[in-house]
């Protein structure tokens, strides 16, 4: 959006917060950080199953869409709103831009693995972050004048707010130094629903602690998950969620991360960070290839032993993808502003 505002008078902009995330931890704070604007439009779907809460999405996104009359609407990522505000779209004849189209982790169990495949069959026009999503939308036949390889518009949010974040004294306030600790995330139902496999983690996570600080900012879902199947962890700081700017603040210093996100994947590469990922697969093979993860599965013996391959706080091991270069969002603008369809 702020890359757009540059054009001036050339775009006209309504911003709409589906309210997917619904936390104020998981969402509110990240406006705030960001220095957004407040949302035009909070439709305020709340949670629910995959079915609840896209079809939320769609109803509520319609009498949007019939209001503003946009020309074009910019969805982006692989969330449950992506494609139900895709589909709503596509209904009544509205062109979709998809931004961070192409990626595939080829797991269709994973519902956002849905989410992107039908979201870019439908779109307009897709804009990748790297090659491999290029060939991807080939493959899947996808017109080649529709893709546009743009680059990565989360590093553009890193890039622009790194000082700030590393400013930030929350390194201090932990009592922790550069590169001496190891930062968790935690909230793929595939790891967290299930009690077994989250009592492996968590039994790895307190194997670590013993030997460096582990630090857990705690995902509401996995909060209530831990409570509910009566598990317990110990030496491991659990903190509540934290805000962009604080939690980019621990990634830039950490020794390590063990995550099963999707976007950290790409902040550690781009930061030169060692990223474990407890998945068998991701839609984020560009850094695995190029990068700093490496993938492993979700089982306590497999977690340690590859973190005992990891030498905390080493830097250098990986490259910086193409075009991940902190202009993504410029491209984009400036792709809109060539065709001309948005005055």
């Amino acid at each position: 959006m702020s890359a757009m505002q540059t054009h001036g008078d050339g775009f006209e902009q309504v911003l709409v917060h589906t309210g997917q995330h619904y936390d104020f931890q998981m969402s509110q704070v990240f406006f705030e950080d960001l220095g957004m604007l407040e949302p035009d439009e909070f439709l305020d779907v709340g949670s629910g199953t995959h079915a609840e809460q896209t079809a939320r999405v769609m109803l509520a996104f319609e009498p949007v869409l019939l209001k503003y009359r946009p020309e074009w609407v910019m969805v982006v990522g692989d969330v449950n709103s992506t494609l139900a505000c895709t589909l709503t779209c596509s209904k009544l004849g509205v062109r979709v831009a998809h931004v961070e189209a192409g990626l595939r982790s080829w797991d269709r169990s994973m519902p956002e693995e849905i989410n992107r495949l039908l979201t870019d069959q439908i779109a307009d026009l897709l804009f990748t972050p790297s090659r491999d999503g290029d060939a991807n939308l080939l493959r899947e036949g996808i017109a080649p004048e529709k893709i546009r390889f743009v680059g990565n518009v989360m590093i553009d949010s890193l890039v622009k707010l790194l000082p700030k974040a590393i400013a930030k004294p929350i390194m201090g306030n932990l009592g922790l130094e550069k590169g001496r600790y190891v930062l968790v995330t935690l909230h793929r139902p595939s790891n967290v629903d299930h009690p077994e496999t989250l009592r492996e983690i968590l039994s790895a996570l307190e194997e670590i602690s013993r030997k460096c600080p582990v630090i857990f900012p705690v995902h509401p879902r996995t909060r209530k998950n831990i409570l509910q199947a009566g598990l317990t962890i110990q030496g491991v700081q659990l903190l509540e969620p934290l805000g962009y700017l604080d939690f980019l603040s621990l990634t830039h210093s950490a020794g390590l991360v063990l995550t099963d996100s999707g976007g950290i994947q790409e902040e550690t590469t781009y930061l030169g960070v060692p990223c474990l990922t407890m998945r068998p697969t991701t839609e984020r093979p560009i850094t695995v290839e190029v990068g700093t993860n490496r993938l492993v599965a979700s089982q306590r013996q497999a977690i340690l032993e590859s973190v005992s391959e990891v030498q905390l706080g080493e830097r250098g091991k990986g490259q910086i993808p193409e075009l991940w270069d902190g202009h993504a969002a410029e491209r984009i603008a400036q792709v809109m502003m060539d065709l001309g369809s948005v005055k």
